[in-house]
Formats: structure tokens, C-alpha cells, sequence
């Protein structure tokens, strides 16, 4: 997962909203989103290391990792795919423990792990890691949660717009225009684009929301929304090389707490 924006109790009828692309290769072999046994949650998930990018629960809550771009990464230790599963299934304390006691074992990292109430972040590049996170719309890319990317800056901007005309029954509206808003594949100008160690022609290609390529690119888009009465809707628009449409899929169920 490469861009997520994400609001937080900022909207008075979606207490919480997250809108996400994933990149990756197109040859790494992953599952569309589905319901697993064990956990029980929504996610799809990598057939490499069997963890998933984004996975939501029954309750409605979305955690997610990124990877944080840059020289000298770890090439071994525990799959990064592993931490929105534990994020869902442990407890905010036990949750930050495992991460403080094991941060050095993984490659970079961001991790969210966002509910209709609140959100916590936690990256194994961040100074001081562990932060919960209060009403707000939030941004995060391959690099610590609100770097000012030209990406990040774009999408969030957008996505803020469409929040505040968007009105309560407008949830299909909401979605349709959130992943079309996601397939931006305008790249930045040269002088704002970060310099993460990849080059010049990466850094271009890299830099806009959606990305195109035909080995690389933005490979899944996904939409989480939940209402003040507790209705959970989920969308998934799988992408092809180029950006061509593939499997599109929704999902849709009310909170056990607002039943």
C-alpha cells in the first residue's frame, strides 16, 4: 500500500473514511479482498508472505501498513504484511509493546490502525513512535504519516473537498467519486518530487497518485466508510497493467454494536 487518506470524526454523518491505493508488482500472486477464518476480517492478502496491506473488522475498524522508501532496508526478518492483522486482534497497549520490543526486526514501516472514535499511528522510522490520532484528515504515503509529498498534498486536498459536499445517503456517490479521485496518474514536477535514493526517472514515475506502469503499478484501490448508524461499506477496484479495470467488488454490513 503506497497513498492513504484517511478522515478521522471529521465528517458528521462518516465519523470514519479511508481511501487507499496499493502498488505493487503485477506478478507478486495476491488474493482479492474476501472474508478470512482466522482472523475475522475483510483483506486481501499477499500469497508470498500470507499477510494482507488493509484489512478491516467487523466493527468497522481499518488498519493498514505502508513501507517507508530508502536505502539500506532489511531484506530479512518478519513480513510487514503480518501488522494490520495483529493491529486488528491485540489491544492498543500490547499492540505498541510488540511493535517497541520488535521494531528493529522489520523493514520500514507505517501502520494505522483508524476506528469511527480515533486512530493510532505507529513507524519504525518515526522519533517518536506511537501516536494516537484525534479528529482530522490524515495522509500517509512511504514516508511518515503527513510528509508533505506532492501526492499526499494533492489527494488530500481532493478528498477533503469531496467530503465536505457530500451529505448523508450519498454513500455509493461518495465511493465512486473517491476511487476515481485515486486514479490521478498525473505525475509532480520535477522540483517538488522527494529524493528517497531511487533516481530522478523513479522518483517521476513513483510520484503521482495512480500509478501505470506494466511490471509496477497501483494494483488495488480500496474505500472504507462507515455511518453514523453503524452501516460499513467497503469497495475494491482491482487494476491490471496500464491501469486497465480488473475485479471490482463491494462489500457491505452494519456494526454488532448497532444492531
Amino acid at each position: 500500500m503506497c497513498l492513504i487518506l484517511f478522515a478521522v470524526a471529521r465528517h458528521p454523518q462518516f465519523p470514519l473514511v479511508v481511501a487507499a491505493n496499493r502498488d505493487e508488482f503485477f506478478a507478486r500472486p495476491t488474493t482479492a479482498m474476501h472474508w478470512w477464518r482466522e482472523p475475522d476480517v475483510l483483506a486481501g492478502q499477499d500469497q508470498l508472505s500470507g499477510g494482507t496491506w488493509l484489512a478491516v473488522s467487523r466493527e468497522g475498524a481499518v488498519a493498514a501498513v505502508t513501507n517507508v522508501r530508502g536505502g539500506g532496508e532489511i531484506t530479512s526478518g518478519p513480513s510487514r504484511g503480518a501488522l494490520p492483522l495483529l493491529a486488528l486482534t491485540e489491544s492498543q497497549p500490547e499492540l505498541n509493546r510488540q511493535l517497541r520490543e520488535n521494531a528493529g526486526r522489520y523493514a520500514g514501516f507505517n501502520l494505522v490502525a483508524l476506528s469511527p472514535e480515533a486512530g493510532w499511528y505507529f513507524s519504525n522510522r518515526d522519533a517518536h513512535p506511537g501516536r494516537n490520532l484525534h479528529r482530522g484528515l490524515y495522509g500517509l504515503s512511504n514516508h511518515l504519516l503527513q510528509s508533505p509529498w506532492p501526492k499526499l498534498l494533492k489527494l488530500r486536498d481532493s478528498v477533503g473537498r469531496t467530503l465536505a459536499q457530500t451529505r448523508r445517503h450519498q454513500t455509493e456517490t461518495l465511493h465512486a467519486t473517491l476511487v476515481a479521485q485515486l486514479q490521478d496518474d498525473t505525475p509532480a514536477p520535477d522540483h517538488c518530487l522527494p529524493d528517497t535514493g531511487v533516481g530522478l526517472a523513479m522518483e517521476r514515475f513513483l510520484s503521482s497518485p495512480f500509478i501505470r506502469g506494466r511490471d509496477y503499478g497501483t494494483r488495488a484501490t480500496t474505500i472504507v466508510t462507515v455511518d453514523t448508524q453503524g452501516q460499513i461499506v467497503v469497495t475494491e477496484q482491482n487494476w491490471l497493467p496500464e491501469g486497465q479495470p480488473g475485479q471490482h467488488q463491494q462489500f457491505s454490513w452494519r456494526r454488532p454494536s448497532s444492531r
